[in-house]
């Protein structure tokens, strides 16, 4: 069965993937659907609560906030696309160099691995950003630079199985290169449960860019950005309270989507899985 007919079977997954084209729609045409400028400030429009005109309202400088929504949706899904993806190549390409050559090489990089995964990896994130910081840029490099110790892991030890599978020493045998080896036998073989863990990640990171921003660590004024939208709305939390909870809102969605699209992914390429539902 083809990995489309697992998901479809599954409406949770699907409901993720129906929302994320949506953001991801939205994201794109941004500057086409978006009623107002996100930037335009409007000081005698302040504050106001959502209306006709201004659907989610105004912040307490006069911008339309589902404008600032929309926008926001384009910097926290490119942010965390961009994200996700150095931290996949740089745990695909460490983790399959540590477990197919082994030796010191191995050692160091667990020994590496093990004390970053001593530290809370939001903690650790916190710190770097400070250090270099505040600005998306840095935030990227940030949580790239931490997360990708638990993709070097799992790769690792599914490369540690793999290499010693019979068609890699068959490859061997017949004198393939080891950059033969790798690209053909290894890589195809580890990328299922990278896949998946990466999809769980989506959720994650965004939470996080979101979190750093409303420290002041990520997004800076006036870039609309969910997490930056709820550091400026938390002084009028009581007197404007649209300004926290509609950029709260699409975090929650968007990670609640990644999430069943991560757990749907899990199950239709877990054989295990498959096993237990076949019994």
């Amino acid at each position: 069965m083809s990995l489309y007919l697992k998901l479809k079977k599954d409406k949770p997954a699907m409901l993720g993937i129906v929302i994320i084209i949506f953001f991801a729609s939205i994201a794109v045409f941004a500057p086409y659907i978006a009623p107002h400028d996100p930037l335009e400030l409007n000081l005698e429009e302040r504050l106001l609560s959502p209306s006709v005109d201004h659907p989610m309202g105004t912040d307490n400088l006069g911008r339309d906030v589902l404008s600032r929504v929309l926008y926001g949706t384009r910097v926290s899904l490119s942010m965390s696309a961009a994200v996700v993806t150095i931290i996949m190549v740089l745990g695909i390409t460490i983790g399959t160099v540590a477990g197919y050559f082994g030796g010191v090489v191995d050692d160091v990089t667990m020994r590496v691995v093990d004390v970053l995964l001593a530290f809370p990896s939001i903690i650790l994130a916190l710190v770097i950003a400070g250090l270099l910081g505040p600005s998306l840029t840095n935030v990227m490099i940030a949580l790239g630079a931490i997360w990708w110790v638990g993709y070097s892991r799992i790769v690792r030890g599914s490369v540690l199985s793999i290499k010693e599978k019979e068609f890699v020493e068959a490859a061997r045998a017949m004198g393939c290169s080891d950059t033969y080896i790798i690209r053909r036998h290894i890589l195809p073989n580890v990328l299922s449960p990278v896949i998946v863990l990466a999809t769980l990640d989506m959720g994650h990171i965004i939470l996080s860019i979101a979190a750093l921003s409303f420290l002041g660590l990520g997004a800076q004024p006036p870039i609309p950005e969910w997490g930056a939208m709820l550091n400026e709305g938390k002084p009028f939390m009581e007197s404007a309270s649209h300004l926290m909870i509609f950029p709260g809102l699409m975090i929650m969605i968007t990670v609640l989507a990644f999430n069943f699209i991560g757990d749907g992914l899990r199950d239709a390429l877990d054989p295990r899985m498959q096993e237990m539902l076949i019994k």
